[in-house]
């Protein structure tokens, strides 16, 4: 401490540094927890339908087509709620391939299948895995809590891979 220093100005000045640590904790921490909700959120969408699928149309679609980013193919149902159709579209993936048969779940009301099974719960929640990822990168650098991160990352990537695996081996 200076000499001509007051002693009030240190008290002063250990009283900001707190306030600007602990805002730095505070906006770090909501803009990880955005991030995880945004991929929760992102996920969510495909993701009810495949894993609560009491009531759904359940069945399979044999992929006839290919073009752009959906592929379609007939549907054949396998839960009793389900009917017949003629074309249903499935979107296209890096496994999704013209000519193999896919167990799927029809959204409410459409024509359009999602993939069922472990893959299909695995492909569905991998926005959040890319989110689990994006925010162990702000819980490190941002909250400096690099054991809470890596265990997000090592989720995410966990997530990831076993999408990747179980798409990969179910086509």
């Amino acid at each position: 401490m200076i000499p001509a220093m007051p002693a009030s100005a240190t008290s002063a000045r250990q009283a900001s540094v707190t306030a600007l640590r602990f805002g730095r904790v505070a906006a770090m921490g909501a803009v990880a927890a955005l991030i995880v909700f945004a991929g929760v959120w992102g996920s969510w969408g495909t993701a009810q339908h495949v894993m609560l699928t009491k009531g759904r149309e359940q069945g399979t679609v044999r992929v006839t087509a290919c073009t752009g980013d959906t592929c379609t193919g007939a549907f054949t149902p396998v839960s009793a709620v389900a009917r017949a159709r003629a074309r249903v579209e499935l979107a296209k993936s890096v496994a999704v391939r013209k000519g193999q048969t896919y167990d799927v779940v029809l959204k409410p009301g459409t024509a359009v299948a999602v993939r069922s099974g472990p893959a299909g719960i695995l492909y569905a929640w991998v926005p959040l895995g890319g989110a689990l990822l994006l925010a162990s990168v702000v819980v490190a650098g941002g909250l400096r809590l690099t054991r809470v991160a890596w265990v997000l990352a090592g989720c995410g990537v966990a997530l990831l891979t076993g999408a990747f695996v179980a798409v990969s081996a179910g086509s």
